[in-house]
């Protein structure tokens, strides 16, 4: 081999590993009119999560709530939609929070949400045009809410089922057009596939899940987030967050977890 051809041979093996790369690192843009969210992956059910939070300056004090998640099937004006509500307890009934929102079930395009935390209720209806607070809910504190958009988002407060419907697989990346009700502008958040991992569930079972990842800077200061979402159920099992300093962590129950809003209370 010639010192020519050797060179022309470095040169096209280096392209090929450029190229190689950068289809191992693709970005996928996920919203509804490039890539839309596979829906059919979102299965209806009631989801319970333990969540705890640790501080660094408190190390041997925990924090400890639960939050529920049910999903269920309807109409709404002709058309099938998703119902998700959320519900978190804690042991302060002030931190008491519950959220309902409505998609399409088409594409996962945000319809309705509203939450409710402590005395005050936000309301809105939303499309891919913009937001309005709901003006035919009584005492809605975002009734003369408003915000247009350039173009569909994703609600921010269903990360979970967002991830659920996801095309993961390896060295992928996510660009994902999200939105929190009631704060700033939607924009595109990066999640990529960190690689996957063994999670040992109920009897010690192995479940392999991907591994979703995701950081940047938010009111709180900054933030990691890591998800643990199974390769064949494509569900969440575990997520585990730092908030500036603080730790926050999440544990799918298993489904012998009783429903707290079937709970009754006796009366002695």
């Amino acid at each position: 081999m010639t010192i020519t051809s050797f060179f022309r041979h470095v040169f096209v093996v280096f392209i090929f590993l450029l190229s190689l790369q950068a289809a191992f690192a693709q970005t996928d843009t996920i919203d509804q009119r490039h890539q839309p969210l596979n829906t059919r992956l979102l299965r209806p059910g009631l989801r319970q999560y333990l969540v705890y939070y640790q501080f660094p300056s408190q190390p041997k004090i925990m924090a400890f709530s639960l939050w529920t998640r049910d999903i269920s099937q309807s109409r709404r004006g002709g058309h099938p939609v998703f119902e998700i509500r959320q519900t978190w307890y804690s042991a302060d009934s002030n931190h008491y929070r519950s959220v309902y929102s409505v998609n399409s079930a088409s594409d996962f395009s945000p319809l309705y949400h509203t939450e409710t935390t402590g005395p005050k209720l936000k309301a809105y209806n939303w499309s891919a045009d913009g937001i309005k607070g709901a003006d035919t809910v009584a005492n809605n504190t975002a009734a003369g809410y408003t915000l247009d958009f350039n173009g569909p988002n994703y609600n921010w407060n269903l990360d979970i089922e967002t991830f659920e419907m996801l095309p993961l697989a390896a060295g992928k990346t996510f660009a994902i057009r999200f939105y929190d009700a009631g704060l700033e502008p939607p924009a595109y958040v990066n999640y990529t596939v960190a690689g996957s991992e063994m999670l040992t569930t109920l009897d010690n079972k192995k479940v392999d899940c991907w591994k979703l990842h995701t950081e940047g800077t938010s009111p709180r200061g900054k933030y990691t987030q890591t998800f643990w979402i199974s390769k064949n159920g494509h569900e969440l099992l575990k997520e585990e967050d730092s908030f500036n300093g603080m730790f926050r962590y999440k544990v799918k129950l298993p489904g012998l977890a009783p429903n707290p809003k079937n709970l009754e209370i006796s009366k002695f």
